[in-house]
């Protein structure tokens, strides 16, 4: 990773921010990947209405086309606010265009009030470092994929079917803050179609528009594992799901409905 790549975003104020390389989408180096901005507008979900005791259990991420690099603007509003559940919606300009919203439901936690029923299950072991990999017919410096370190359990950049790897994001979301578990989760979540493709990137497009994550519980720790699939229906649209684990158990599902299209 080079010495550049601090942060994905460098704030201006408290909601604005400039992209930096470490956004960058593999296939475009002029447009962002989808993550960062997923955990920028978690980011804003949370500062809309700030209160440590509620959680977001449900945010929908909508991608309103490629996303530039550029200065990046965030805003939230809560539209359904509530003393145990309440709706937030939130969009994401770059240089006033609206490139990303969000549509987010937080419910209050209230620790120690119920009993775990679905008992928490053992996730494979964190692998040893390995080396870098790279997406076939990417340029090994694109930003994304140097703020980011995978290590594979099952599956692999080169080999197309589900994957099952270990991730975590390099560099925090803001220069000079603490990213939240939940905007280090969604800066991760949209990986989970490239990493578990079913048709060879040369040769297919699979684009997914939007994402919606369910998270059960907020991943504790600095490394999340992805357990990764795809499937592809007859007619062009496909289906990523992936279910997200920390070390101590099951944390979040993820879903991706995609446009899979021949180049």
């Amino acid at each position: 990773m080079s010495e550049d790549l601090t942060a994905f975003y460098l704030p201006v104020d408290e909601h604005v921010f400039d992209s930096t390389e470490a956004t960058q989408s593999p296939w475009d180096f002029s447009l962002q990947h989808g993550g960062p901005p997923a955990g920028l507008l978690a980011r804003a979900v949370d500062a809309a209405r700030p209160d440590d005791s509620m959680r977001i259990a449900r945010i929908t991420i909508d991608m309103l086309g490629g996303i530039p690099q550029g200065r990046t603007r965030t805003e939230a509003t809560v539209v359904r606010p509530g003393r145990r559940v309440e709706m937030v919606e939130a969009r994401l300009w770059v240089d006033d265009r609206l490139a990303v919203t969000a549509t987010a439901w937080r419910i209050r936690v209230a620790p120690g009030s119920t009993t775990e029923v679905a008992a928490s299950e053992a996730p494979a072991p964190l692998p040893a470092e390995q080396s870098p990999h790279t997406l076939t017919g990417v340029d090994p410096s694109w930003g994304y994929g140097r703020a980011m370190e995978w290590r594979f359990v099952a599956g692999g950049y080169g080999t197309l079917g589900p994957a099952l790897v270990w991730g975590r994001p390099r560099v925090p979301l803001v220069a000079g803050e603490t990213t939240s578990h939940t905007s280090r989760l969604l800066t991760m979540a949209d990986s989970a179609n490239g990493l578990s493709v079913e048709l060879p990137m040369s040769e297919w497009l699979s684009i997914p528009s939007t994402l919606t994550a369910t998270i059960q519980r907020t991943p504790e720790d600095e490394w999340m594992l992805l357990d990764a699939r795809t499937s592809i229906g007859p007619d062009g649209i496909g289906l990523t799901r992936a279910q997200v684990y920390d070390q101590h158990g099951f944390s979040a599902e993820i879903a991706q409905p995609l446009l899979v299209a021949r180049r």
